[in-house]
């Protein structure tokens, strides 16, 4: 059975030179293409691809927004970050996301199948250059808490960023059309799901995770 891939990147030319590199492959097809987030989040709820291959700085929704929306619909999904940044606020931000690997666009040729097969394996997989920059045991601290902290609703997310925002328990309600009772249950399964006990954390929780920013 072929894998299934689904390819985002905003630049054409790119998701061309992708495409051409995976249909060299008996093993692979290219089922879908996206130019930015929130398209990715669609077509993988819409085509349900084995794996997404995700550059991690997009219009409208970036990388890492869409691969936690991505990998929080459907846990089977595997989202293989790619970017030409190094720096951790993508690389770990990927990976604390849901990613399973992140292969660097300048090795995304030479590197990328074998990095589709090790995260269909379940396995992280890091371009080596990155291997240098973030050691096992960061790696294994992602992953730990990744099992650790069970994946919140659609529905939880949304009201977690709105509580983030500083928005009152009735306003929210008003967002998500359900009564004030429902979100106070709503906003302490969070918390029991997150292991918080007050709302200053929370919101950090939220900042950190990319759910919400200092600018919102």
């Amino acid at each position: 059975m072929s894998i299934k891939l689904l390819l985002v990147d905003n630049h054409k030319i790119m998701r061309e030179g992708l495409r051409s590199l995976v249909e060299t492959k008996s093993d692979m097809q290219v089922v879908g293409e996206a130019g930015n987030g929130q398209e990715a989040v669609q077509l993988a709820r819409q085509l349900q691809p084995d794996v997404v291959v995700m550059d991690a700085r997009l219009p409208q929704m970036d990388g890492i927004k869409a691969t936690r929306q991505i990998t929080r619909d459907n846990t089977e999904i595997k989202v293989l970050g790619l970017s030409v940044y190094t720096h951790k606020q993508y690389v770990l931000g990927m990976l604390k996301a849901g990613a399973r690997g992140y292969v660097l666009k300048d090795y995304a040729f030479g590197e990328l199948i074998n990095a589709i097969k090790t995260v269909m394996k379940n396995e992280t997989y890091l371009s080596e250059k990155l291997n240098q920059l973030y050691p096992p045991e960061t790696l294994n601290r992602i992953e730990l808490d990744r099992k650790v902290l069970p994946p919140l609703t659609e529905r939880e997310t949304k009201v977690l960023k709105l509580i983030s925002q500083g928005k009152s328990t009735k306003e929210i309600a008003l967002k998500v059309k359900k009564s004030p009772k429902t979100i106070d249950a709503c906003r302490r399964q969070i918390m029991i799901k997150l292991n918080i006990d007050n709302i200053a954390d929370l919101v950090k929780f939220a900042i950190r995770e990319g759910l919400s920013s200092l600018d919102d």
